[in-house]
């Protein structure tokens, strides 16, 4: 889950090239068309008369994903619908995806192998359920798994880490 909901801050432009911050926090999680209109609801009560421009001046709840100053209304309301779906592994997935949605989703939906404490807990649960051989009770004391970890993820895995735990993606679709 999302620990912050996503939103922007969007400053009228009029007024900060008059010297003044005149700007309003909104929640991004909405349709492009409500967040424009919350947007020209603040261009209409700020002090500078005629306000026509805006920009995004601060923002939160996105994670690591960076927002432009002058990204398009609907990119925003896309991310932070994708967020709000995904919580803070969603907003992690979108930034290593340098923002793009479908492979974000592509991501998550045909390359997602789990939440674990580390990678050699995956390697660990790998070895023991995926491949599907029993492995000897014998053998297994002598199974390295920091290796394995170590050989799986120079190659064939990637792991993000969000709220302190390993979520482990493949290169190739584990279904």
């Amino acid at each position: 889950m999302n620990t912050v909901t996503p939103r922007i801050y969007v400053a009228c432009l009029a007024s900060y090239n008059n010297g003044q911050l005149y700007g309003e926090w909104i929640d991004a999680n909405q349709d492009t068309l409500s967040l424009y209109e919350k947007v020209k609801n603040m261009l209409v009560t700020s002090p500078e008369p005629d306000a026509e421009e805006f920009a995004i001046h601060d923002y939160e709840g996105f994670g690591d994903l960076r927002i432009e100053e002058y990204a398009s209304l609907k990119k925003v309301t896309s991310f932070a619908e994708f967020i709000t779906e995904y919580g803070d592994l969603g907003s992690t997935v979108l930034a290593h995806a340098d923002g793009d949605i479908e492979v974000a989703q592509n991501l998550l939906d045909e390359c997602y192998h789990g939440e674990y404490d580390t990678e050699e807990d995956f390697a660990y649960y790998w070895v023991h359920e995926v491949d599907g051989k029993e492995v000897s009770q014998f053998l297994r004391y002598y199974i390295d798994y920091k290796a394995i970890a170590r050989d799986f993820f120079i190659n064939d895995f990637f792991s993000l880490t969000v709220n302190h735990k390993v979520h482990v993606f493949s290169c190739f679709s584990h279904r």
